[in-house]
């Protein structure tokens, strides 16, 4: 089931999953607006000038001549009520403010990197006053508390309740019901042919007459659950893969809990290299292609740098999903990056031995709080509608934790840009140096990911040591990668030269109306060796078939 309305389009396209870098808290945004008020008490000058332009701007409002308006894409006024003077005069007012309050923190000399803090930290205040926000400040919601004779306010109160006591006083974005795992998703045939202490094996069932010899081993991220590469079918990244002919092997993470803080960045990268060697195994092939999606590309970087200095030839080529490269690229998320935040971040997965999913879920919510939170209020608690049942929002609202240890890691090569900056990390014993990485790799960004911003990911492009293709699709962090055949939305950009500037990259780009599903299946393929029957069954002698997909690690 999958319904896409006016409501949920907009936190769709932003919808980014967990992120195990967000190191902000409400105190460090506290610290942010701090500062920004010290600087402006040094400046009286340019908060007088301020002021004289918000009280000419907002007489010209009061008026009835002002020519302020709401931005064409902003939804919080597109009521045609707000073309009535009086609501017209509140719309503006608020606009006039935002835009003086915000406008002020570029020129009370704050360093760039405390001003992107401080505007952040001031967007909140923005953002949470908007007039829409309250039953009095919004006419749609009074003219449905109208018609509906105050069941939409009875609705909403219900609404408001059930989160108070069941989602942490957060608006819920999506009604899970229709979305149960292993029936009405994540519904691709397979088995678990393999499972140890971290991770279930998933071997997928071939639906071609012949496949491809060589199989692709899946590396999903290990702060959630693996199934957005598997939603419904016709919308599932695996079933198109197996559809092509390719042999599909799925690694699903175990949910760490407070006695599983040890497990690091080595634990997990001899996990992903025990999926590589099974695989291989039950292919009877001498090698296999490896695709690492979010922080799983991440882990897979690392694991072929390890491969590399150990002089093992396990994988023939790798694949790359929006995966975080070069973290010195500006993003929204690395602009509270400190030594005091990842101290912080820290200390606080430390205390709990995990990063809890749930919470960080919270927090970044906080990052885009228009699309993610008060989009949410406002239907559910102003309007009284019933949550959107979609299958992105169910998954992401499906939160896993990561244990301390990798987060303390993670958080370390974040800071370091450990990625790029050779030796700085040490995987297995062996220091991680991505130019000794000599496989064919293909690499995919996502033109409008504000957690993995598209340059950070095109950086691989001049980090490892093969041949790489880069390609650019036309959406959000989740959304490119969940990017089905057939969406007339779809497209991607193409260059097969890589300079070292990205924007020299996307200057010279050729857009295409299509999917990168399929050039992605296409380049795989052209590496997966010759074709052969279909196996008879799944697993063989050593890995047998232990539970049919999706297993039991991705429910619990």
């Amino acid at each position: 089931m999958r319904q896409e309305s006016q409501d949920v389009a907009p936190a769709v396209e932003v919808i980014q999953g967990a992120n195990p870098f967000v190191g902000m808290t409400p105190r460090h945004m506290a610290s942010a607006a701090a500062r920004w008020a010290a600087a402006a008490a040094r400046h009286p000058t340019v908060l007088a000038s301020e002021a004289l332009k918000w009280g000419s701007e907002e007489a010209r409002v009061l008026a009835g001549v002002s020519d302020v308006a709401p931005g064409p894409k902003d939804k919080r006024f597109a009521d045609p009520a707000w073309g009535h003077p009086v609501w017209k005069r509140v719309a503006q007012s608020y606009i006039v403010s935002a835009r003086s309050l915000l406008g002020s923190v570029d020129q009370v000399g704050l360093d760039p990197k405390s001003a992107a803090r401080a505007r952040f930290a001031l967007s909140q205040v923005v953002e949470a006053t908007a007039p829409t926000n309250s039953l009095m400040g919004n006419p749609t919601a009074l003219k449905r508390a109208v018609h509906t004779r105050g069941r939409s306010l009875a609705a909403g109160g219900r609404h408001l309740l059930y989160d108070v006591r069941h989602n942490g006083a957060m608006p819920s974005q999506v009604d899970t019901r229709p979305f149960r795992v292993g029936e009405t998703i994540a519904v691709t045939e397979g088995a678990v042919i393999h499972r140890s202490d971290m991770f279930e094996l998933i071997q997928y069932q071939p639906t071609t007459a012949q496949v491809a010899s060589r199989p692709t081993v899946v590396i999903p991220p290990q702060i959630n659950r693996y199934y957005f590469l598997d939603l419904a079918p016709g919308r599932s990244f695996i079933e198109h893969a197996v559809g092509q002919g390719i042999q599909m092997f799925l690694m699903s993470w175990r949910n760490p809990t407070r006695d599983n803080r040890e497990w690091g960045i080595d634990d997990y990268s001899s996990a992903c290299i025990e999926a590589m060697e099974v695989a291989a195994s039950v292919t009877r092939s001498d090698r296999v292609n490896v695709a690492g999606f979010c922080a799983g590309g991440m882990t897979e970087l690392a694991v072929l740098s390890h491969l590399a200095s150990t002089g093992r030839d396990l994988v023939e080529a790798a694949t790359l999903a929006v995966t975080l490269v070069d973290t010195e690229v500006t993003s929204t998320l690395n602009m509270f990056s400190s030594e005091r935040t990842v101290r912080s971040a820290i200390a606080r997965s430390r205390r709990k031995g995990v990063l809890d999913g749930r919470d960080l879920a919270r927090v970044f919510a906080w990052v885009r709080p228009n699309d993610l939170v008060w989009n949410y209020w406002v239907s559910n608690y102003l309007l009284g509608h019933n949550p959107p049942a979609f299958d992105v929002l169910a998954w992401n609202n499906d939160a896993t934790n990561l244990p301390a240890t990798l987060h303390a890691e993670f958080m370390h090569l974040w800071r370091d840009n450990a990625l790029l900056n050779a030796g700085r990390l040490t995987v297995l014993g062996t220091p991680v140096d991505l130019a000794t990485v000599k496989q064919d790799v293909y690499v995919v960004g996502a033109l409008t990911d504000h957690l993995v911003p598209w340059q950070s990911a095109y950086a691989a492009t001049q980090a490892v040591g093969g041949q790489v293709r880069y390609v650019l699709s036309n959406s959000g962090h989740i959304q490119a990668l969940i990017n089905p055949p057939g969406n007339p939305k779809a497209s991607y950009y193409q260059n097969d030269d890589t300079p070292a500037d990205p924007a020299l990259w996307l200057k010279g780009a050729e857009k295409v109306a299509a999917s990168w599903w399929e050039d992605w299946a296409g380049w795989t393929l052209r590496r997966s060796g010759d074709a052969r029957s279909k196996p008879r069954v799944l697993g063989n002698r050593t890995y047998k078939r232990i539970v049919a997909a999706p297993g039991e690690y991705v429910r619990h």
